[in-house]
């Protein structure tokens, strides 16, 4: 359970914010900003600065616009009447007459008409901005030889090309034709030019087809006439030689006969097909006679059962007998020789009954035959016809094909006779489908660069980019440099920030030479007692105070070496001490005791010694007189490869709970957690873990590594201590107004 929390509400609403939901709140927004605004403003600036050397080195361009509609009436002129016919002018059809007016006809009749091929702008260094760069610090090639009047027809087609636009508005049948160009009169004069010359094809195009067509037809009209005679001759050459008569129908005698006998023989299938479905019937009634201890009679299911008086008379006998039987049976039982009588006469009458459908089935079968031999004779007759009339239907076929060809000949020749009339007439007076509507006038102003829109989409490109590039730095960056950063990646409270001081040896302890960190620490110790250095060992304390175990026993860990523990563990004890509280620090990095030769005690017996001789923990407690600490040191001489088994041992828990009876606080400087395995086997033995991670310097993987390496280590942890920190530095990037910082005094 992490008590910082409750006295740290300055961290409270980031980690709200940020942490659950994983969205980003404004204050986050502002934050990011109020970091990398110089990265975003410099990346604008740049982009501002691009854009307004592209508008003062881009030359100044003109655009003309000629409005050419594509009419759907298109006029018609006959001999004999003057009409307007509708089409239907569809998308498709639209955009193919854009893609004609773009093409390379009409833009080669345009540089013929006009000379474009002699004009500098199409076929010089032109008017682009990395041609002006080319020709004004003279990278080019050396100059070629003289380029041919086809060359420069193709090289001002491409700079042609490159300035028409050819559009439809919306879906309306209007063409909007725009030339850019240097000079305004010139954009609207070849716009214009377009124009024209797209209409001319136009005419010339459906000169030329009719033309053409005119030809063809007046050839072809003299084939088809031709045709024609032929065929109606051959129609009537082929009637006299086979004798063909046609009625008034159409139809042949003996195809008159086929359609009789077609239809007599349909009635006979009929009538077939109708005596089998009786005979089927009753066969199936039939089948159910012999079915044995059962009295029963057939249903009259046939149209001569119903009517026939027999078996009508002889059903309703035995039904009043099959009622008495019952009645009887009832009465007197089955075996009476009343009932016995009945169920006799019953049975007689059943036979009866039974035999007239059979003679009712007989005579079905008797029909089903005649139905049979009549179909079969029609049938006979209908062959018997057919083979005598095989060879005139051979001839009538051949005839019908004839007329067909007859026929299609004289109506191909109609056609394309009154299509050669329409030609003829049409030739005289071409038309086309498309006019100018609005002719193109020299432009007002230029229309390009535009100087506006340009730096408005450079700036905005700019703060866009600046952003990116402002994210991508922050995302890049896997140090640790502000206090939300280390409190979301441990989900602990940021204790204290300690900044960087000046590392200038000092004499400490005798007057004798400090060593690497002893500046440090001499600089936090004599911080002034309301500096923020001061506040941030406060914090410390207030965190290790409200501990629900009472964190007495305190390791002071870092993920990595150097990372400045060694520093934090001394001043906090300093601290502590400077207070009134008793206070022990005691040397626990066996592998490297930096605090042991920090305060000069290198040589002086201690940790090592307690276990070895199973001593009292005053002996080698040594007592600093200048900063109040009671210090435990640990040897120097000797480096125990076993340093977590030391750690471990039963000597040193018994010697941390003497300890605790004797004194307020107990500090230890552990070791590293990544590099050896000390703070992981000896995590039991203490109460709570402050870890010093250095500023802007380890990873936040490294960190991440070290919280999870032990789980004591991460449940235990008091919360974090960030080492060397640059102050004006975290301070922007934590957004955090200057009058924080002022409130302390120096």
């Amino acid at each position: 359970m992490n008590i910082a929390r409750q006295f740290l509400p300055s961290f409270e609403p980031t980690a709200q914010n940020d942490a659950s939901d994983g969205t980003i709140s404004l204050l986050q927004i502002r934050d990011f900003l109020v970091r990398q605004w110089r990265l975003i403003a410099l990346v604008t600036v740049l982009a501002v600065m691009a854009g307004g050397t592209y508008v003062a080195l881009s030359p100044a361009k003109y655009t003309a616009q000629a409005d050419m509609i594509i009419d759907t009436k298109r006029i018609t002129w006959t001999q004999s009447e003057l009409a307007s016919e509708n089409r239907t002018v569809e998308d498709a059809s639209v955009e193919s007459e854009i893609e004609t007016t773009k093409s390379e006809k009409v833009a080669m009749s345009v540089i013929s008409r006009l000379n474009l091929a002699e004009d500098p702008e199409f076929i010089g260094s032109g008017s682009g901005l990395v041609r002006q760069l080319i020709a004004k610090f003279k990278l080019s090639a050396e100059p070629a030889a003289p380029a041919t009047k086809e060359e420069l027809q193709r090289r001002a087609l491409l700079v042609f090309k490159d300035n028409l636009r050819v559009t439809r508005l919306g879906r309306s049948y209007i063409e909007q034709i725009a030339y850019t160009s240097l000079d305004r009169d010139k954009a609207a004069k070849i716009a214009n030019a377009v124009a024209d010359a797209y209409i001319d094809d136009q005419i010339q195009a459906k000169f030329e087809a009719t033309r053409r067509a005119t030809a063809w037809l007046q050839q072809r009209i003299g084939e088809l006439r031709q045709q024609a005679s032929d065929a109606f001759r051959e129609v009537q050459d082929f009637k006299s030689q086979n004798s063909i008569i046609i009625g008034v129908d159409g139809k042949l005698a003996s195809e008159v006969e086929l359609d009789q006998l077609g239809t007599a023989l349909a009635k006979a299938r009929a009538d077939t097909t109708q005596a089998n479905a009786k005979l089927d019937r009753i066969s199936r009634v039939m089948e159910q006679r012999f079915e044995k201890g059962k009295f029963n009679i057939p249903d009259p299911i046939v149209t001569d059962a119903l009517s026939n008086p027999i078996i009508t008379r002889l059903r309703q006998q035995f039904l009043e007998n099959q009622s008495k039987e019952s009645e009887w049976s009832n009465r007197y039982g089955p075996e009476h020789q009343a009932a016995k009588n009945l169920r006799a006469e019953m049975a007689a009458i059943q036979r009866a009954i039974w035999d007239e459908v059979s003679r009712i089935a007989e005579s079905y079968k008797s029909e089903l035959q005649i139905a049979r031999s009549q179909e079969e004779s029609i049938d006979k007759r209908m062959l018997e016809v057919f083979e005598k009339s095989g060879a005139t239907r051979q001839s009538q076929v051949r005839l019908r094909e004839l007329e067909t060809a007859a026929n299609t000949y004289r109506g191909i020749y109609e056609t394309f006779l009154s299509r050669f009339t329409q030609s003829v007439q049409q030739q005289s007076f071409p038309s086309t489908e498309a006019r100018l509507v609005t002719a193109a006038s020299p432009p007002r102003g230029p229309s390009s660069p535009k100087l506006a829109l340009t730096l408005a989409l450079a700036l905005v490109c700019g703060v866009g980019l600046g952003v990116m590039s402002a994210f991508a730095r922050e995302q890049l960056n896997r140090q640790v440099r502000t206090r939300e950063q280390i409190e979301r990646l441990l989900g602990v409270n940021c204790l204290a920030a300690f900044p960087m001081f000046a590392t200038d040896k000092q004499p400490v302890l005798g007057g004798r030479a400090t060593k690497q960190d002893c500046g440090a620490f001499q600089q936090i110790h004599n911080a002034a007692p309301f500096s923020a250095t001061a506040e941030a060992l406060r914090y410390i304390k207030v965190a290790a105070d409200l501990h629900p175990a009472g964190a007495k026993v305190i390791g002071v860990v870092s993920a990595l070496p150097g990372e400045g523990k060694t520093t934090v563990a001394m001043s906090f004890a300093a601290f502590l001490a400077k207070g009134g509280a008793r206070t022990l620090l005691i040397d626990a990095d066996l592998r490297n005791p930096s605090a042991s030769r920090s305060l000069d005690c290198a040589d002086s017996p201690g940790l090592l010694n307690i276990i070895a001789e199973k001593a009292d923990l005053k002996k080698f407690v040594v007592s600093d007189p200048k900063y109040n600490f009671d210090f435990l040191p640990a040897s120097t001489r000797i480096r125990p490869t076993n340093s977590s088994d030391v750690l471990t041992s039963n000597v040193i828990k018994d010697m941390l709970k003497t300890a605790s009876t004797r004194y307020d606080y107990i500090i230890a400087d552990l070791p590293p957690i990544l590099p050896v395995v000390d703070v992981k086997a000896a995590a039991h033995l203490f109460d709570a873990f402050i870890m010093v991670v250095e500023w802007n310097s380890t990873s936040t993987d490294e960190i991440l590594k070290a919280a999870r390496t032990s789980p004591v280590v991460s449940e235990r942890l008091l919360g974090t201590v960030l080492n060397r920190v640059n102050e004006n530095l975290m301070r922007r990037l934590e957004g955090y107004s200057d009058r924080r910082y002022a409130y302390y005094s120096k």
